[in-house]
């Protein structure tokens, strides 16, 4: 497997490390997810690594420590990721999360223990269980709500019922696509950010298992990712499959990157 190009910095001096989840076991439309690791970071192999408007070279601060190999038992899996990606924040690193399904975030949400769960996503993600399975990846804001104290759900436009009716709670905030271009966070505490590269339109991230339309252009998300990373104490990509051209991995990666930029170069 190679590395997320110019993650160079030696683990033990990292300020952030790439750990790939490549989970695909719950997808419930078009599988594929569990490509999203190696494909990000192939996509990721024409970047620059070094950006102007911050100042920050990548290799400075990033390691990639491989990928975490998945198996049929979710939960068990779920257990051991949370400890890999706990052992990164113990040690001082931010956890960058490559999925996989969006579920892997439940592990990342666990190990960095955010106040705040921030989510560009087009789904809610708020069932309690979804096909008598409770580690689904339409159940993750639910699950990340156990840990977290709230959530900002950003780029949503569908959901059930029942999923809106929950989402009406004091604990969750849903912005529309229409409002994300004026959003500014104003939470208090750490953040853990997770991007379900299906927040954009399919227009420009057709490779993922649920793509859903009137979504995000990648300006707005790349706003979103530099606005909460200095805030952040975790991040994850999610949901990016082999269904495409490339278009959904650059894009994940590039956010990837930006996230970055943003929490070490300010």
């Amino acid at each position: 497997m190679a590395a997320f190009p110019g993650a160079d910095a030696e683990l033990h001096e990292a300020a952030y490390a790439v750990v790939g989840a490549p989970l695909d076991v719950s997808t419930t439309f078009r599988p594929g997810a569990r490509f999203g690791p190696e494909r990000i970071r192939r996509f990721a192999r024409a970047f620059d690594g070094y950006d102007r408007r911050t100042d920050c070279r990548f290799g400075e601060f990033v390691a990639d420590d491989g990928d975490l190999e998945a198996w049929d038992d979710a939960a068990e899996y779920l257990r051991f990721l949370e400890g890999k990606l706990a052992d990164h924040r113990a040690d001082g690193r931010v956890p960058l999360l490559l999925g996989g399904e969006h579920s892997v975030t439940v592990a990342g949400v666990r190990a960095t223990e955010p106040d705040v769960y921030v989510c560009l996503d087009a789904h809610l993600d708020l069932y309690d269980t979804y096909a008598g399975n409770e580690r689904s990846h339409a159940t993750v804001t639910r699950r990340a709500l156990e840990t977290a104290e709230e959530a900002i759900l950003l780029g949503v436009r569908t959901g059930s019922e029942t999923e809106w009716d929950r989402a009406a709670e004091a604990d969750v905030t849903v912005i529309g696509p229409e409002d994300v271009a004026s959003w500014e966070p104003a939470f208090a505490g750490d953040a853990y950010l997770s991007v379900d590269i299906d927040a954009a339109d399919p227009g420009f991230a057709p490779g993922t298992g649920t793509p859903a339309p009137f979504g995000l252009c990648p300006r707005e998300m790349r706003a979103v990712v530099r606005a909460v990373a200095p805030s952040a104490v975790g991040f994850d990509v999610v949901e990016v499959n082999d269904r495409d051209d490339g278009q959904a991995a650059a894009l994940a990666g590039k956010l990837l990157q930006e996230f970055v930029f943003a929490g070490a170069g300010g």
